[in-house]
């Protein structure tokens, strides 16, 4: 498998944590994605379809090869087969507000054609990303379309990028987050959602998922009840509760990183060592 990453330049860096591209993966089975708290843009370039199955449908359901993934609040399923040769973008929680021309939280658990948002020049983009012959010339294709769409997007509501960062603290209340941006919580709570695609609650939980499973998986044997405190749960049950939540899955049954599509490029924050920008001079 060939796995490359790129981190673009101010000012787009403010929205995306990463581009990433992906080909020669092994088919091995179906694959849980977990959520990660945003939204992703991916393109197949193998093939004009991307197949993704919901659990709470059960059902599998065919797309466009080129979709936007919205912020989902538990896991769903995607067909390996789809990743023979594929390309991303992994916005940043909120970050993919001035790209879609919707709201991020219209998108909340669903996947849709980037076709339904952006028309002809979605499958123009397709095609010109499967044209190009080198990852670097893919990642420039994404941040040139990016940095356009950027130019012309109206600025979200600005309690949303400072209520992220607090956020993103253990311990920080959605009440007290509120009160710093000087919103009733009802009404910081609509805005949060809208443009960030879950709630402020919800979000906390999933960044408080994240960082445990990130932990769990550099240690061979976690002591799962130290993690648990470590990471700001009541306990190992609490923790047990809420992996089986997002993952449908148990935290022993977490997968090493370099075994799983989704700890690539959906579900890993960015402080995870493994992920490592692109090599610039490979193709």
């Amino acid at each position: 498998m060939q796995y490359r990453t790129y981190r673009p330049a101010p000012p787009l860096a403010d929205f995306v944590a990463h581009m990433w591209t992906m080909r020669d993966l092994a088919v091995h089975a179906h694959e849980r994605i977990a959520p990660s708290g945003t939204l992703e843009l991916v393109i197949n370039l193998n093939e004009d379809v991307l197949r993704i199955y919901d659990p709470g449908s059960g059902v599998w359901r065919e797309y466009s090869g080129a979709v936007v993934s919205g912020a989902y609040r538990q896991y769903f399923v995607i067909d390996t087969r789809d990743h023979a040769s594929i390309v991303g973008v992994h916005f940043k929680p909120g970050g993919a507000w001035p790209f879609l021309g919707v709201p991020p939280g219209e998108l909340t658990d669903r996947h849709i054609d980037l076709a339904m948002l952006w028309g002809s020049s979605a499958v123009e983009l397709r095609e010109r990303l499967c044209a190009a012959p080198t990852s670097q010339q893919r990642f420039a294709l994404l941040e040139q379309t990016l940095r356009s769409c950027l130019a012309e997007a109206q600025p979200g509501h600005p309690a949303v990028p400072f209520a992220l960062g607090r956020l993103a603290r253990p311990g920080v209340t959605v009440g007290a987050v509120a009160e710093d941006v000087h919103l009733s919580r009802r009404r910081f709570i609509q805005v949060f959602t809208s443009e960030v695609g879950m709630t402020p609650k919800r979000l906390s939980r999933v960044l408080r998922f994240q960082r445990a499973s990130a932990l769990a998986r550099r240690i061979n044997a976690p002591d799962w009840a130290r993690l648990a405190r470590a990471c700001g749960y009541f306990d190992q049950s609490h923790l047990i509760n809420e992996v089986s939540e997002f993952t449908g899955t148990s935290p022993s049954r977490l997968r090493p990183a370099s075994e799983s599509v989704k700890e690539l490029h959906l579900a890993v924050p960015d402080e995870v060592k493994f992920l490592q920008d692109a090599d610039q001079a490979s193709p």
